[in-house]
């Protein structure tokens, strides 16, 4: 997905992803710790994903994190750029 939004987007375009993340391996809650084990029972390649492993494959696709941003229900909204 990452690489497919950076061919799309020009230099300078927003890309932004909700939803809940694990920082530092951890979930941030003890819900987002049941979501995770709810989405692995039923695919284990599935899951909430690290912040961190995001993070850097957005950057690997030369999208770099401008904003991580606190959402209800303890999910987040983080907001990539485009380089040039």
């Amino acid at each position: 997905m990452f690489a497919g939004v950076a061919q799309l987007l020009p230099a300078g375009g927003v890309f932004a992803v909700y939803g809940p993340f694990h920082y530092g391996g951890q979930p941030t809650a003890e819900s987002n710790a049941r979501f995770d084990a709810m989405l692995r029972a039923r695919d284990p390649a599935s899951g909430v994903r690290d912040f961190e492993a995001v993070r850097d494959l957005a950057a690997s696709c030369g999208l770099a994190l401008e904003e991580d941003n606190p959402m209800p229900a303890n999910n987040r909204l983080l907001v990539f750029r485009k380089g040039s």
